[in-house]
């Protein structure tokens, strides 16, 4: 029968049973690969620093979390090392992505100085970056207080064509991602928002850095936060990196790294920003302004979300669904902030649907000139047209950080990162959830719902500095149809501060039914 098929349908032929036993091959090996079962560190009254510094707020609030807006960069990362200072008890972490730059290796030392004093740490990467291939990594896993699980990794290691050649075979599941980021110390503080590690995100990047939001939270809302991690890191989608490692380990270097590391960045911000470590603590009071109400919820998408097989992934429980009631809700104002904006033909439906019932709907995103996804940019670029023409508002951020506070853009060239909702001045969103389909259908999401109108205030202050002309371009259409740039005194026919073959690539892009993949 093969003899008599063409070609390209036998090499399709091929693909599909490699593929069928790659998945099957994986699946074996996870099973046999799954790490140990743990879950979070119960907190107690007195027992670690952080513990006394929560005791007098929790007592004072019995059954309301707290939160504190957190959207300067500098003072976000900060805060991680902070609290990983202050730590006497366990430390858990979940990022999408992990740098092995200035910011993420003085992190990882943090974690690792935590363990070398006795504190428990979990770090879980989803695998998309190879972080595996981190000798840092390898080093610092084989301590007997810190364990690395990666998120749907692959199984081969050793080569960097092995490892692509897996990912194809299995693309279908590998192409499904852990986009979750939180940071929890003793259980009783946590990050949660849309950044990850790496010098962009902490305003250390020469050329680009993002504009992002966590919430600092204290209280049960840091207990539901360290359930979601639990439910992740002791799922079938996790893998302990030491089940993976292609290279033997050199815990013996790690003095030498840590020498050379901190020798090199002792003058830097980043490093001068934690102050003198005998103050940290009265640093960290300082900074908790929180606010504190019982309507906080810290929500995820279960790991399932990224199983191979459909009939695991169980949609129930989806964060999209949560998401589209908080949406639905809105009866006056319906302000939504996401850097990869690809609605859709449903988002389009429904951002309109409100605008035509009156409600004030209110859409920043990156402009082409700022995202670093042009692809992205490809697929929201035609729906432009119907959202403005039904009443939507647009607002398409600017690239440069000339003349712009530090606090709604980094130190350089910026790009908005930052996801969040406000819904009638009250409700809200932050967290790692983009405006896309990707967010919605392929990766797992996580992030903090609330009630609570003096911190839908901070958001909306927010929303109202990143919108203003000299940080983005308002987008309109004139009497043709065609669209338009607007600021102070200016405005523009095509896409602003962008070079004509890169407005042609994303023209060309926007035309590959690539849609839901974006």
């Amino acid at each position: 029968m093969l003899r008599r098929l063409r070609w390209p349908l036998k090499l399709l032929l091929l693909l599909l049973i490699g593929s069928m036993l790659s998945v099957w091959s994986w699946g074996r090996f996870a099973t046999r690969a799954q790490g140990e079962p743990s879950s979070a560190l119960f907190a107690q009254a007195d027992a670690t620093a952080l513990d006394r510094l929560l005791a007098g707020p929790l007592l004072a609030r019995p059954g309301d979390s707290g939160a504190a807006l957190v959207t300067d960069n500098l003072q976000a990362f900060a805060l991680r090392a902070i609290t990983a200072r202050e730590a006497g008890r366990s430390l858990d972490a979940m990022y999408y992505i992990w740098r092995g730059d200035l910011t993420g290796n003085l992190l990882k030392y943090e974690l690792l100085a935590a363990a070398e004093r006795g504190v428990r740490v979990r770090l879980l990467i989803d695998d998309m970056n190879g972080p595996a291939r981190d000798p840092l990594l390898l080093a610092m896993d084989t301590h007997p207080l810190f364990e690395v699980r990666l998120f749907n990794p692959t199984r081969n290691r050793a080569t960097a064509w092995r490892r692509a050649l897996e990912k194809v075979m299995r693309f279908v599941g590998f192409n499904r991602r852990m986009h979750n980021k939180a940071w929890i110390a003793d259980n009783r503080l946590a990050l949660v928002g849309g950044r990850n590690i790496g010098d962009e995100y902490f305003d250390a990047a020469p050329n680009m850095n993002f504009h992002d939001a966590d919430l600092l939270l204290a209280g049960p809302a840091v207990e539901q936060a360290s359930a979601v991690f639990d439910r992740f890191w002791n799922s079938a989608e996790v893998i302990p990196l030491r089940a993976l490692r292609s290279r033997p380990a050199e815990p013996e270097k790690l003095p030498q790294w840590r020498a050379q590391l901190y020798a090199d960045a002792r003058a830097s911000s980043w490093v001068q920003a934690l102050g003198d470590p005998r103050v940290l603590a009265d640093r960290l009071r300082q900074e908790m302004r929180m606010h504190w109400t019982p309507s906080l919820r810290v929500l995820s998408d279960p790991p399932e979300k990224a199983a191979p097989l459909a009939s695991r992934r169980e949609r129930a429980d989806w964060l999209l669904y949560d998401l589209m009631q908080l949406l639905f809700s809105a009866h006056e104002r319906s302000w939504l902030m996401s850097p990869y904006f690809v609605p859709g033909d449903p988002g389009v439906l429904l951002l309109t649907g409100q605008a035509a019932r009156g409600v004030d709907v209110k859409v920043i995103t990156n402009s082409l000139a700022a995202t670093d996804v042009p692809v992205v940019h490809a697929g929201y670029q035609h729906q432009r047209a119907p959202l403005l023409s039904r009443g939507v508002r647009l607002y398409e951020l600017k690239p440069s950080a000339a003349n712009i506070n530090r606090e709604i853009l980094g130190s350089s060239g910026a790009s908005l990162h930052t996801k969040a909702f406000v819904i009638d001045g009250r409700r809200g969103f932050v967290g790692s959830f983009n405006f896309d389909p990707r967010s919605a259908q392929l990766n797992t999401e996580m992030g903090v719902l609330f009630d609570h109108a003096p911190l839908a205030a901070e958001l909306e202050a927010m929303f109202v500095r990143a919108s203003e002309p000299d940080k983005s371009w308002q987008l309109s259409l004139d009497d043709t149809g065609a669209l338009r740039w607007h600021e102070a005194g200016q405005t523009h026919g095509s896409e602003p501060q962008t070079p004509r073959w890169l407005r042609v690539l994303v023209h060309l892009l926007g035309w590959l039914p690539i849609e839901s993949q974006l």
